[in-house]
């Protein structure tokens, strides 16, 4: 009899001990759902409190310069309205040098340019905010047999000493030189890193970066430059010093035609309005960085 009580008593504390450990688990999967809920519960809270500012952010926000930044200008002022609806970002496409001259006039809030600024620039207040870096494409017409070109062919080709296709490993067909007009940004940074400033020959000087394109495309024979971002299947980009213009071989310092792409301010970011502080923060943030990829541009970093 002592023997069957003392068995049902082990059977008893045995339960008793299941039904604890079954208690503990239970409770601590509780906890962690609760935890789970407390995490959930604050990131809404974040996300709302964020909403609830930029909603209260009002203002706007002028742009004015590069024709070749008119895709991240026009692709960050839609994304980023959308997260600030009471804030109006507008932007016109005027040239490099006349979109500096508009934000040390006063007359915009950022200036937008294709290549760095110039000490005269500097002096005058401007300061250079780098938001993103392009690859400048040598282009030619999708037939054109020539693959790509060594960085003295690219200089005699634009100096006008080389003159036909077949003396650079082409067919015997006259080069037409296009470029971009006065001012550009594209231009000036091109003219710079080739170290040709008013020496260029050109055929035909356009005044965008789509014109260039349109022009190479229609036309044997011809060969432009523009950004990088642009690229499409109408023309044919030609390597240079035998490295593609990717945005591998432009991080990594091998293709030598790439520039930033600037957004001027009058003095620095941090004197600027309200809304032009936040445009910059955002642009800066992952979902800023998300819109320049977009518009395939190289990141900061």
């Amino acid at each position: 009899m002592r023997k069957k009580l003392n068995g049902i008593i082990g059977i008893l504390a045995a339960a008793a001990l299941t039904a604890g450990a079954l208690m503990g688990c239970g409770g601590n999967q509780a906890a962690s759902g609760q935890a789970a809920d407390v995490s959930r519960a604050d990131q809404a809270e974040e996300s709302r409190t964020d909403r609830s500012e930029s909603m209260k952010l009002e203002g706007t926000i002028t742009m004015a310069g590069s024709t070749s930044m008119e895709k991240l200008a026009n692709a960050a002022a839609e994304s980023f309205m959308e997260e600030y609806p009471s804030v109006m970002v507008t932007a016109e496409f005027t040239g490099s040098s006349a979109g500096i001259e508009a934000v040390l006039a006063n007359t915009v809030d950022i200036g937008n340019s294709s290549r760095n600024l110039k000490d005269s620039e500097k002096e005058a207040g401007a300061v250079e905010n780098i938001v993103a870096i392009d690859g400048i494409a040598v282009v030619v017409d999708s037939a054109n047999t020539v693959t790509g070109l060594t960085r003295q062919q690219l200089i005699d080709i634009y100096t006008g000493k080389v003159k036909n296709w077949s003396e650079v490993g082409g067919e015997d067909s006259v080069i037409i030189v296009v470029g971009r007009e006065a001012g550009s940004g594209t231009r000036g940074a091109f003219e710079e890193l080739l170290e040709i400033e008013d020496g260029c020959k050109y055929a035909n000087e356009l005044d965008s970066t789509g014109a260039v394109m349109a022009k190479v495309a229609s036309t044997p024979g011809a060969v432009g430059y523009v950004s990088l971002d642009v690229i499409n299947d109408s023309v044919k980009a030609l390597s240079l010093e035998g490295v593609e213009p990717t945005e591998e071989n432009i991080k990594a310092g091998a293709y030598f035609l790439s520039r930033p792409f600037v957004m001027a301010t009058a003095g620095a970011i941090e004197e600027q309005s309200e809304a032009v502080q936040a445009f910059f923060s955002w642009l800066s943030s992952e979902r800023g960085q998300e819109v320049v990829k977009a518009v395939g541009l190289i990141t900061v970093d």
